[in-house]
């Protein structure tokens, strides 16, 4: 069997940004950063991790023919939207937008204190799709040492693909428009864990927890099929056939991390 292979991408070679109110760091080419090496990856177009000042953030723009997420770290993220819909977000929620023939929305920090939160962009499968919404909820004790499947494609078993009116949030991952699945784990020290892998592509993020920009002397440090990763690095991952990857945290506290399966 051919092993996995790694192609990392470290902190300090992603794009980032200091606007004061938004501190950020692009795994792929977002807004005045790009890199026709980073363009994309299968069907996963964006990987923004995002930090915004207390009662700032973005305001209302518009999307279409993306499928949106956001994985709230730390923190309180106001979402409102074109569909009428308005939500805070806490840690272990996962909002999905898919945007379809179109949406406005606007992402603010809510409360006295920054919000943490990865941003993710994929690209659909089927164009010109009504935009519909979705929110998750899982929690720290799920992910302990553990894979959860936090998003997946609408077809995939298990997913609540038509929990859309009234009542948003459903149980399961969240149902996206693309051949993407998407885990999280909170990984303890000295742990590993083994996740199978359809393929052929795949990529994994460390989230900075210790701090913005911290990750290259601080933080969590984990080995992914032998390759070590601190704290805001990622890792392209090159997957043959009916592969196990294994994911080992190496350093003195918990990881979390984030892994995508692209079929």
């Amino acid at each position: 069997m051919s092993e996995i292979k790694v192609i990392p991408r470290f902190s300090q070679d992603r794009g980032n940004a200091d606007h004061d109110w938004l501190r950020t760091f692009h795994t792929f080419s977002f807004a005045m950063y790009q890199d026709f090496d980073h363009a994309q990856y299968g069907s996963l177009r964006v990987i923004n991790e995002d930090r915004v000042a207390a009662r700032t953030g973005f305001g209302t723009h518009s999307h279409r023919e993306f499928e949106i997420f956001s994985y709230v770290v730390d923190g309180e993220l106001e979402h409102k939207d074109s569909m009428n819909n308005t939500e805070v977000l806490k840690r272990g929620d996962v909002q999905l937008t898919s945007a379809g023939t179109g949406i406005s929305h606007s992402e603010k920090a809510h409360g006295n204190k920054e919000v943490h939160f990865l941003q993710i962009w994929s690209l659909p499968s089927v164009s010109r799709l009504p935009p519909k919404y979705f929110t998750r909820h899982f929690s720290d004790k799920e992910k302990e040492d553990s894979w959860v499947r936090v998003v997946a494609p609408v077809n995939a078993e298990g997913v609540q693909k038509d929990v859309r009116e009234g009542s948003r949030q459903g149980e399961g991952p969240a149902p996206v428009q693309s051949p993407l699945t998407m885990y999280a784990t909170l990984l303890s020290a000295g742990k590993s864990l083994s996740q199978a892998m359809k393929g052929p592509k795949g990529y994994v993020h460390v989230v900075m927890r210790s701090g913005y920009n911290e990750g290259l002397a601080h933080g969590a440090t984990i080995k992914v099929a032998g390759q070590p990763l601190r704290e805001g690095d990622g890792a392209y991952l090159q997957i043959p056939s009916s592969s196990d990857l294994v994911i080992e945290n190496v350093g003195d506290r918990v990881a979390e991390i984030i892994l995508f399966d692209l079929e």
